[in-house]
């Protein structure tokens, strides 16, 4: 399937020239090892994949063994892979290198050799543990991979041309028009319940079967879970209770996360490196409310007042209905046909806080509980302009999920932060138009901001 992130592994090669290795990180099941096997297969004449899940005892003490002599560090391998390696035209990709840290650790000398390229690839909730033990080699660059954005998932539906009418709609500010603007709609309510991990798009992809892809996408959070087992000793509690809530905690009107459900009287600082785990795994995606928003969002963010979306909102969907999973393929089925609202408030700003991720974006929210009506109000998200001024850089964004609402947070903080302003936002399941000072933007144009 094409992912996105491969265009930047060629612009990696071309720029590096050997000058740096390449960290792919990213969640388990988001497609590291896939993607680095195409890029090596396509991209050079031979390359070496090096499994360290797999890999044995003996394959490990042997490269050890030989760190400090590459002639034969590199002989041993093309002859254990039976693969010829040629300098400047081979590539070796060190798999869930995050189980074999020494290796990571070598690329500094490798680098320095530089007969060929090296990327390596692995699990962010080992990778940043391990990483506290070893020095990180400043030859490192690092990329991270997220689960499929929606026109990622529609490539893989072989629909590759349609996104392009809602881009070319997007620059110029006019609507999709109706045919093609139902098809993307039923497109993304599809992708919403499906999801973007890899193994569940391919298997919608090619059977259109709910119930697979449900049994696939339970079989990822049962593996994840098992990961947050794994956490050092007293976190685990804490990162499951965490992860187990976030459901609810969206379900709710007010989406920000209620510490006191975890326990009476909890405090941010003490689940701080607990929700720090969910987020550096890629398990979650954290949204923090920017209290005086205007160039640096970053610098007026409240660290107590935040929201926390799953990764992935087809996995979120999923374990919506962890107590009766046999009901999800058709829950599935119906959202996906628009017969079944089922909280869709929830489903719908947690895929735009995924795609906004996606995108490579922070995310930011405005929330003020003031005793005056006027300063009273709720902004989804809020998103830097790429090319600042001295004025008017913040885009404020309120994401519909019904077609009838009101705009009075919107237009309030458009009042309150005028100076600060522009381009306001709104994101729903209508064409685009433009009217008052607003733009209204189809949801499925989200990963174009």
């Amino acid at each position: 399937m094409k992912r996105k992130i491969y265009d930047r592994l060629l612009e990696w090669k071309t720029s590096s020239n050997g000058r740096t290795a390449l960290m792919v990180k990213g969640a388990r099941r988001v497609g590291k090892s896939y993607i680095v096997n195409e890029f090596g297969r396509n991209e050079y004449t031979s390359y070496i994949l090096i499994d360290f899940n797999k890999e044995n005892d003996d394959f490990r003490k042997r490269f050890q063994a030989l760190r400090s002599d590459l002639d034969s560090l590199f002989l041993f391998l093309q002859e254990y892979f039976n693969t010829p390696l040629h300098v400047r035209e081979s590539l070796i990709i060190f798999d869930e290198v995050q189980k074999f840290t020494m290796a990571r650790e070598l690329i500094k000398y490798l680098v320095q050799d530089g007969r060929y390229d090296y990327i390596e690839a692995g699990s962010l909730i080992t990778i940043t543990s391990k990483a506290k033990k070893i020095t990180i080699p400043s030859e490192e660059e690092s990329i991270q991979l997220d689960p499929m954005d929606f026109e990622e998932f529609l490539w893989a539906l072989g629909e590759d041309m349609l996104f392009e009418a809602a881009r070319r709609a997007y620059e110029h500010s006019v609507p999709v028009g109706e045919p093609i603007h139902r098809r993307l709609i039923e497109r993304f309510r599809q992708y919403m319940v499906v999801g973007g991990m890899p193994q569940a798009v391919s298997s919608f992809a090619q059977d259109k079967d709910f119930f697979a892809v449900e049994k696939i996408k339970k079989s990822i959070i049962s593996l994840y879970r098992e990961d947050i087992s794994k956490a050092r000793r007293g976190l685990v509690e804490k990162t499951r209770a965490i992860y187990d809530l976030v459901p609810s905690q969206l379900s709710r009107h007010e989406k920000k996360f209620s510490l006191s459900e975890l326990e009476k009287g909890a405090r941010k600082d003490s689940y701080h490196e607990a929700f720090q785990w969910l987020d550096d795994a890629r398990l979650v995606n954290m949204a923090y409310n920017s209290m005086d928003p205007n160039i640096g969002l970053k610098l007026t963010k409240d660290e107590s007042s935040f929201k926390c979306y799953m990764a992935d909102t087809g996995l979120l969907l999923s374990m919506v209905f962890d107590d009766n999973p046999e009901i999800v393929p058709d829950v599935m089925r119906k959202i996906a046909l628009g017969k079944l609202e089922f909280n869709k408030g929830m489903l719908i700003e947690n895929i735009v806080a995924q795609m906004l991720v996606a995108s490579g974006r922070k995310l930011y929210f405005y929330s003020s509980y003031s005793r005056l009506a006027e300063d009273r109000m709720e902004v989804d998200f809020l998103l830097s302009k790429p090319n600042l001024t001295s004025k008017h850089n913040i885009i404020p964004i309120e994401v519909k999920s019904s077609n009838n609402y009101s705009l009075t947070s919107l237009r309030k903080y458009m009042t309150k932060f005028e100076k600060y302003v522009t381009n306001p936002l709104v994101l729903h399941f209508k064409d685009l138009e433009v009217k008052e000072g607003i733009t209204y933007l189809p949801i499925y144009m989200t990963s174009l901001l």
